[in-house]
């Protein structure tokens, strides 16, 4: 393990977490607001936002998948260290991180009928996030919202299968937006 998977940990830990677990749950909560994470620096290619959300919701039973361009070893030992999280293939994650292209959303585990919550979140890496473009409907949003998604079509299936399906989190350096499976995406 190299020295670098020691540093950029959350600095207040109990504050931090505190302030980063609301952030989450408001993005949640509320599909297409934009919300900013602070009080983590990973190591590259992961944003703040990213590992921010990492550290606050993973411990050592919430599988990882790494796509290939997050796949190094400086992040694997920064998540072990912070986290204690084990690696796995997309058909075990909890978790998945990466950028658009390289997530095999086919293979995440979507639930089942008697346990929905034993999904994926995804965490979808954005070289820009804003609240323009794809209209978002459901619980949360008050009438509709906007924001920028990769690809609708995926999105849109993803919602048809509620109360199965993947969950999202965008990030872009130090900005969140999530689409939980219950948003309609048009």
């Amino acid at each position: 393990m190299q020295v670098t998977a020691l540093e950029g940990g959350f600095g207040n830990a109990p504050i931090d977490s505190a302030h980063a677990f609301r952030g989450v749950m408001n993005a949640m909560a509320r599909p297409g607001t934009i919300h900013d994470l602070a009080g983590a620096t990973p190591p590259a290619p992961l944003s703040v936002a990213a590992g921010v959300v990492l550290l606050t919701l993973c411990d050592p039973d919430t599988p990882v998948f790494l796509a290939p361009s997050r796949d190094t070893q400086a992040l694997r030992d920064w998540i072990t260290f912070h986290t204690g999280a084990p690696f796995s293939g997309p058909d075990q994650a909890v978790f998945a991180v990466g950028a658009w292209d390289e997530l095999p959303l086919t293979s995440f585990p979507i639930g089942t009928s008697q346990y929905p919550d034993r999904s994926t979140t995804l965490i979808v890496e954005l070289p820009a996030l804003d609240n323009t473009g794809a209209t978002l409907r459901g619980p949360g949003i008050a009438e509709s919202a906007q924001l920028s998604l990769p690809d609708l079509a995926p999105l849109q299936g993803n919602a048809t299968l509620f109360p199965l399906g993947l969950d999202f989190m965008f990030t872009c350096q130090s900005r969140l937006a999530a689409l939980p499976r219950t948003t309609k995406v048009s």
